[in-house]
C-alpha cells in the first residue's frame, strides 16, 4: 500500500518492508530471494522468526546498517558483507538521515515468551510526514499510553500490531491496544505462519471498524 511517498509492504508473519528513496525492513522472515537489497534493517529481538540471518543475508548491501537489541550482535556478526551494527534499547531515539527511529519496549506480561528485562523492543519510526509504530512481540503495556499523540492532522500514523496470540497479543489484546494507540490505521501481523490465523487478523479488523478505528489487512507480498 501506499502512503504519500511511501510505500509499506507486508512480507508475512511480523516482516515489513518500507520504501521511500530508501529501502527499509522489520523483521524480515522467510522472504524471497528476488527481495530489494536493504539500506536499513530493523530487528525487535533474537528469536529466529524476527532475527533471521538467512533472510537478511538475502538482503544486506555493502554499508546495510542493521538496529538491533544486544542480543542479536552475536548472530549478526556471521555476515561476510561489511554491514554497520547499532545496538539500542528502549528509551532511546536514533536520526539516519531522514529517518527518525524511537526505540520502544516490547514485552509479555502474562506468559513468559518475551521477558521485560531482555530488553526486546518496538520501533516507531518517523519519516516523510508518516509515523509507522512495529509494536514487536508484545502484550498490550502501559507504555503504549505516550503514542496517543502522534494521530495528527498532517501526519498518518499506521500501527503494525501482532494478533496471533499465544506468545503475543491475541487479536482482542490488539483492539485494546488500538483503542489506546488511536491510530490513523491499524493493520494487523504475527499470524498465518507459526502462529494466529488469517481469522484472527479478520476478527481484528471487525473490532477496529466496529470502534471507528480505520483497519486493514495487507496481502503478503
Amino acid at each position: 500500500m501506499n502512503i504519500g511517498d511511501i510505500e509499506l509492504k507486508w512480507l508475512g508473519h511480523s516482516g515489513f518492508c518500507i520504501k521511500n528513496s530508501r529501502v527499509i525492513y522489520i523483521d524480515p522472515y522467510n522472504i524471497k530471494e528476488s527481495s530489494e537489497k536493504a539500506d536499513l534493517i530493523l530487528i525487535t529481538h533474537s528469536h529466529y522468526d524476527h532475527c533471521s540471518v538467512a533472510d537478511m543475508k538475502k538482503i544486506i548491501k555493502d554499508g546495510t546498517r542493521i538496529v538491533m537489541p544486544a542480543d542479536c550482535q552475536s548472530k549478526i556478526t556471521r555476515f561476510d558483507t561489511p554491514i554497520r551494527m547499532e545496538i539500542v534499547s528502549p528509551g532511546q531515539e536514533r536520526d539516519f538521515g531522514g529517518i527518525k527511529i524511537s526505540v520502544l519496549p516490547a514485552y509479555n506480561t502474562d506468559k513468559p515468551f518475551h521477558p521485560q528485562d531482555e530488553g526486546w523492543v518496538g520501533y516507531l519510526i518517523k519519516l516523510d510526514g508518516v509515523v509507522i509504530y512495529h509494536a514487536g512481540d508484545t502484550d498490550v503495556i502501559p507504555e503504549m499510553q505516550k503514542l496517543t499523540g502522534h494521530k495528527q492532522k498532517d501526519k498518518k500514523f499506521i500501527a503494525l500490531l501482532p494478533v496471533g496470540g499465544r506468545f503475543t497479543m491475541t487479536f482482542e489484546e490488539a483492539f485494546e491496544a488500538a483503542k489506546i494507540i488511536k491510530p490513523s490505521l491499524a493493520i494487523p501481523m504475527h499470524y498465518g505462519s507459526i502462529t494466529g490465523r488469517e481469522e484472527d487478523a479478520k476478527e481484528f479488523v471487525e473490532l477496529c471498524k466496529a470502534e471507528n478505528i480505520e483497519a486493514k489487512i495487507l496481502e503478503k507480498e
